[in-house]
């Protein structure tokens, strides 16, 4: 099975390196100097499931150069879905479905409004994983997983089939959850609390999950959350901020997430698709967001600044 990876940093570089060492053809979507490593000396993983290298893979900035493959994972930040969805043509045949794997709720949207419904699954993944070097993807914690289905929650070969690739790679766990989009604002809930928490605090999950104020906060950052999402119609469980938090509980005292490292190092970051989507799309259905609404401006100018918009 052909399969091209539209990111390959810590989230796209592991899943596909997985790929890969299992057997399966896999060319690599990348840029500058991941891609001048990955070209030179292979895609390096290394992790508590087992280190690997991966030499064999296309790799090129050119998806034309790749060609269509049977299945997309589109691996870039949540703010990137819908400027790089044009330039996924080159990479779909006639069957070819696209699966994103970001943090944020509208991938599958932005997606489907480019190229439909039908090509597109919903998807989520679990992993603490980064670029360490050009060519070099650094697992550091969570046990990776992949979960996927199709936007309609009816059972299809074709997600059966996908399932089967990744159950015969090692260290990736997948599965077909009964509601996608349950799933997928389940990992939101606690990705954007830890993501905006981290960010205001600068501090760890260690830290803030410890903490009885910004505990709080992580707690009420879900409430507001769970909210937008039932007015939406999505069935999240009456448990679900507690599970969320008890996730959040069980991660290395260390961990942050992607969005609060990027807005730390002065880079754009996930800000609008993470805290800013729960005000949008609270506001589109009368739900109150103000914990998220706080955070999302207290942010808004360091965001602006990282994206050249603002100079101080």
């Amino acid at each position: 099975m052909r399969f091209a990876i539209y990111g390959s940093g810590g989230v796209g570089g592991y899943f596909g390196a997985r790929l890969a060492e299992a057997g399966e053809e896999v060319g690599f979507i990348a840029r500058g100097e991941h891609l001048d490593a990955i070209r030179r000396d292979g895609l390096r993983v290394r992790s508590p499931q087992g280190d690997c290298r991966i030499t064999s893979a296309q790799a090129s900035d050119d998806p034309a150069e790749i060609g269509p493959v049977d299945y997309v994972l589109v691996a870039v930040k949540a703010w990137q879905v819908a400027e790089v969805a044009d330039g996924l043509g080159p990479l779909l045949g006639p069957e070819t479905l696209l699966l994103p794997l970001e943090n944020g709720v509208e991938a599958s949207d932005h997606l489907a409004e480019r190229w439909g419904r039908e090509r597109v699954l919903g998807g989520l993944c679990g992993i603490l994983a980064y670029r360490e070097a050009p060519g070099v993807i650094r697992h550091a914690g969570v046990d990776p997983f992949l979960r996927f289905g199709e936007l309609d929650n009816r059972r299809s070969e074709r997600t059966q089939r996908l399932k089967a690739v990744f159950d015969a790679a090692p260290g990736v766990t997948a599965e077909i959850p009964d509601d996608i989009h349950t799933a997928i604002w389940s990992k939101f809930l606690f990705i954007c609390a830890m993501s905006g928490v981290g960010a205001i605090t600068r501090a760890p999950i260690g830290i803030s999950r410890t903490q009885p104020e910004t505990r709080r906060m992580l707690e009420g950052v879900m409430e507001e959350i769970c909210a937008v999402a039932r007015a939406r119609g999505v069935r999240l469980p009456d448990a679900a901020v507690t599970r969320a938090m008890k996730f959040i509980d069980s991660l290395p005292e260390s961990s942050t997430a992607s969005m609060q490292r990027d807005i730390i190092d002065g880079r754009p970051s996930e800000l609008d698709a993470q805290n800013g989507a729960v005000v949008r799309l609270g506001r589109a259905t009368g739900i109150a967001t103000p914990i998220n609404a706080a955070i999302h401006a207290a942010l808004l100018p360091q965001e602006r600044r990282a994206r050249g918009e603002l100079s101080f």
